[in-house]
């Protein structure tokens, strides 16, 4: 049920029969229950346009709404605010609705084709931090899209290709029948064939001679670098199998995909007028900034600007996408602005399309600096993922005995839990402070408080056995509020789709869990001296409520726990 969605159209529906037409209607949740369930306050916005007194229109809006049966009352306030309380009776007929599996969320009317770009590690590195949010928003931004219905493409955009390859292709060659062992260490391997490079002056022109051969084709050449490219993959995959993230070899398309494309990308733009050349590069300019998009060197070579072009001219015109997302730390802003005003002007992709830069903010330490280790390098993202698991172990052991196969599972499913849980709990435009005493808290916006509650309501209706699915009937103020906010999950997931952002469901999920928490202290399901009506209504009322927890934690890619 999209509750907030009905009441914006019944809204926009008596705004227009008084005359007036406002660009967005915005129906808000009420901040005091005194004030009903929801808020309208742009009857003052509207003074200037209708040449009104803001308290005269907003009654002339309320006398419109009066007679529509979604609500009990609706009453103005102060200058010209409308306070709506919906209707009981709609909110117990329904929550019956949110039972099934999707919680009663539909799919989108307008189902559309969506590439979303995120994770892209370089391959010269084992993935470390700096990875880990672009594979957690990107892959809950994927998961969400196809939820409400689109045909969701995901796209590793791998970093592939460039000079430094021609090196490690050399030291992959060179090192011989060690080489999968050292190979077990990227990092390692990508230090060593470094310091080849930096020392050896035959191996640095190998090395150079090596990037010739790999444009060029050279097939010897090209069979080394897909060996070292599988393996640094095969890495990855751990990693994605270990957060639970959707993504997999069949999703990578790196740098080196579209590299037979640049030389036309750059002919198309100059002949359209759009590149010129500056000191031997061939640059676009642009009005509102300083830096020119270089797509192409003064020694010929290309740049992430032109592989970029390339993808999104792939991405609209062979892959029929109509949203293109691409999933990059803020710091690359001017960069993507650049690129999609480019592609725009250049015909690659259509003026309906939407391209989207899904920035987010870096990870700090407490302190406020960036995330490092103790000795100031970059953690790897495995370490890091392990630390996460022992952490909960510890946590979860000592709140109860389990045998050893099911403490290490709860411990993988909370540790990993709440690692994604943190990140996507900020608004991802933020920088996110890592905490792990504040990650693994049993209390508040955190996962192992939203898995508690699941496994809680879980061990309820086990114990309650089967109940009815009947029309329920609220017994008071806090189960009518409770039902409300189960009703406002597709609302809600409606408005993180169209942001982008993932915070929404969180914070959503946060203030469900609270209500829920509330009402299992003040309202008994299961003790004597509650009658079968009252009962049945209130299993309903955490059914539901454990069907909107699983729905939305399944979207951030985080696994729910019969019992913890």
């Amino acid at each position: 049920m999209q509750v907030k969605s009905k009441i914006n159209s019944i809204l926009e529906s008596a705004l227009n029969s008084i005359g007036a037409n406002p660009k967005e209607v915005i129906v808000s949740e009420a901040t005091k229950a005194e004030f009903g369930d929801f808020q309208y306050n742009g009857a003052m916005a509207l003074a200037k346009e209708l040449k009104q007194n803001p308290r005269k229109i907003a009654e002339d809006i309320a006398s419109k709404l009066e007679s529509n049966e979604l609500f009990s009352k609706v009453e103005v306030a102060g200058p010209g605010f409308i306070n709506l309380t919906i209707n009981r009776e709609f909110l117990e007929e329904s929550l019956i609705a949110s039972l099934d599996s999707r919680a009663g969320v539909g799919k989108k009317e307008e189902q559309i084709r969506v590439v979303v770009d995120y994770s892209s590690p370089n391959m010269a590195k084992q993935m470390h931090v700096g990875h880990l949010r672009s594979t957690i928003i990107g892959d809950t931004i994927a998961n969400l899209f196809e939820f409400l219905g689109d045909e969701v493409i995901r796209q590793n955009h791998i970093g592939d290709w460039g000079t430094q390859f021609g090196m490690l292709v050399a030291y992959f060659e060179e090192t011989g029948a060690n080489a999968d062992a050292k190979l077990s260490d990227l990092e390692q391997f990508y230090k060593e064939a470094k310091a080849r490079f930096d020392e050896n002056e035959e191996f640095a022109t190998k090395s150079r001679q090596n990037v010739v051969k790999l444009q060029s084709g050279d097939k010897a050449t090209l069979k080394l670098w897909k060996t070292f490219i599988e393996k640094s993959l095969h890495h990855a995959q751990d990693i994605y199998n270990s957060l639970g993230v959707k993504l997999d070899n069949s999703h990578v398309r790196g740098e080196s995909a579209y590299n037979d494309n640049l030389e036309n990308i750059v002919k198309e733009l100059e002949q359209r007028g759009i590149a010129k050349e500056s000191q031997g590069a061939k640059c676009l300019f642009f009005e509102d900034s300083e830096t020119p998009l270089i797509i192409q060197k003064a020694d010929g070579g290309y740049l992430y600007a032109t592989t970029d072009l390339a993808a999104i001219k792939f991405r609209v015109q062979e892959l029929g996408a109509k949203r293109v997302c691409y999933v990059v730390d803020a710091r690359q802003a001017e960069h993507f602005k650049q690129v999609f005003k480019t592609a725009k002007s250049a015909g690659f992709a259509n003026e309906d399309t939407l391209l989207e830069h899904i920035a987010f903010g870096m990870m700090l330490d407490k302190s406020g600096k960036p995330f490092k280790t103790r000795s100031g390098g970059t953690v790897k993202l495995k370490e890091l993922i392990d630390e996460a698991v022992d952490r909960a172990k510890s946590v979860i052991s000592r709140a109860s005995e389990y045998d050893e196969q099911e403490l290490e599972h709860i411990a993988k499913v909370v540790g990993i839990g709440s690692l994604k849980y943190a990140d996507l709990s900020i608004n991802r435009q933020s920088n996110y402070i890592f905490d792990w005493d504040k990650m693994l808290s049993l209390d508040g916006n955190t996962a192992l408080y939203m898995q508690y509650a699941y496994a809680r309501i879980n061990s309820i209706l086990n114990r309650a056995e089967e109940f009815k699915i009947v029309k329920p009937t609220f017994s008071d103020e806090l189960e009518r509020r409770l039902a409300l906010k189960i009703l406002n999950l597709e609302d809600t997931l409606n408005r993180a789709y169209k942001e982008a952002m993932p915070h929404l469901i969180t914070n959503y999920l946060y203030e469900l869990v609270s209500l829920f928490m509330r009402f299992y202290e003040q309202n008994p399901i299961l003790k004597e001296g509650v009658d079968e009506e009252q009962k049945n209504s209130r299993l309903i009322l955490a059914k539901a409520t454990a069907n909107a927890i699983k729905v939305s934690l399944n979207i951030l890619g985080i696994e729910v726990l019969e019992r913890i």
